[in-house]
């Protein structure tokens, strides 16, 4: 082999040889890393970015996915399907099935006495409930009913089995790390879901009870208060053993806190975290509830986490990459990473939003960065790795 190659460019025949290299890279499905522009120096790494497909800002309105919902629960009963729900797909990321690149958000009704079989699957999940007070999800042996607001963890290889109880047809909002778990190739799917009777493994339908019905409230619903007398490490002890996280102790807090003076870039701000731990429920995505008080507007922000932002109070509005997004109660919108967004709550009463991201991802990466504009109109630093290292 000759080690002693010609300096590119500057040999006879350039073209000629240029040519017969990609005609081999081609065939060695290899990808050039270079440039052969003069004029530009960055051409190397632009083609490398090219492939990179972004998500959009995008609005689903609510008006229109109920109708899709009520049609769905009349002609898929849950004999043919174990699952009803509506995925909201980004525009850009088709056939990619997510909203933004790591998420996905979904609209999900039951039917009174609805029960679909357990199962569990690598990626992690939560429930909101949006209508109805008889939402069920039985996890890890806790039977958790739900109604609006509540927010019900279904952690990462955890069983668990949703269904709904007597009184109406409920409407909840999933959210699921599944895109970013598929790119990883973690996602599997169970639901062979057995349970010991008479030291036999049965198959089960539904999962037994094995702890009292209000056990994430009893033992972690007292903030800064953590039993150490239980064990705290529940299903694969990945995430949050506070597997539901009520509307009352939500709506008690923003109360609270609804005078105080806030985050000029993103109002009143609560994080659901994990009590022994103080992070987020799940190492790869985390979630707030957000609060605008009436005719509150916030500064301009920008972050590479992105975000899936679900209207559970008021109406307002948001400027993404741009473009001006109404929302109104129960309207899913999303925010790609790398963004300018700003809110605005444009009612005469208080806007709440339930705002899921994959902010932990990129933390635990040391990739996090958020940039925002001052009423000056400057770009200031208001959180990078570095700053969090230091």
């Amino acid at each position: 082999m000759n080690q002693h190659a010609t300096i590119p460019g500057q040999g006879h025949n350039s073209a000629e040889r240029l040519a017969r290299l990609h005609e081999t890279t081609s065939r060695l499905n290899l990808f050039e890393f270079w440039g052969i522009d003069p004029n530009d120096e960055h051409q190397a790494t632009n083609r490398l970015r090219a492939d990179r497909i972004p998500a959009i800002p995008y609005i689903w309105k609510y008006k229109d996915m109920y109708p899709v919902l009520l049609e769905a629960a009349e002609v898929i009963p849950m004999e043919m399907s174990e699952r009803r729900s509506i995925i909201m797909v980004n525009p850009a990321l088709r056939p990619i099935v997510a909203t933004v690149s790591t998420l996905f958000a979904a609209y999900r009704i039951n039917t009174p006495h609805e029960m679909m079989p357990p199962h569990r699957h690598s990626p992690n999940a939560i429930r909101f409930g949006l209508t109805g007070d008889t939402n069920f999800t039985g996890v890890h042996g806790e039977n958790i009913t739900f109604g609006p607001g509540d927010l019900v963890l279904t952690p990462h290889d955890t069983w668990h089995n949703h269904g709904n109880g007597p009184d109406e047809a409920s409407v909840n909002l999933s959210v699921l790390d599944m895109p970013l778990v598929n790119i990883l190739n973690a996602t599997y799917f169970e639901f062979d879901y057995r349970e010991m009777e008479n030291g036999k493994l049965v198959e089960k339908k539904i999962q037994s009870a094995n702890v009292p019905d209000d056990y994430s409230q009893r033992y972690y619903g007292t903030g800064g208060l953590t039993p150490r007398f239980i064990n705290h490490h529940r299903g694969a002890g990945t995430s949050s053993p506070m597997f539901v996280y009520r509307w009352e102790d939500t709506d008690k807090l923003l109360r609270r806190v609804r005078d105080h003076e806030g985050s000029p870039y993103e109002g009143i701000l609560v994080e659901y975290t994990n009590p022994t731990t103080g992070g987020p429920v799940y190492k790869t995505m985390t979630f707030f509830t957000q609060l605008l008080r009436p005719g509150e507007k916030l500064l301009p922000v920008r972050q590479n986490a992105s975000q899936i932002c679900t209207v559970f109070k008021g109406s307002g509005s948001s400027i993404i990459g741009g473009k001006t997004f109404q929302w109104e109660p129960f309207d899913t919108f999303c925010i790609p990473g790398g963004d300018w967004y700003e809110h605005a709550n444009t009612s005469t009463e208080d806007a709440i939003i339930l705002v899921s991201s994959d902010e932990p991802t990129l933390r635990a990466l040391g990739f996090s960065l958020k940039h925002g504009k001052n009423r000056d109109g400057e770009t200031v630093v208001l959180e990078s790795s570095t700053q969090r290292e230091a």
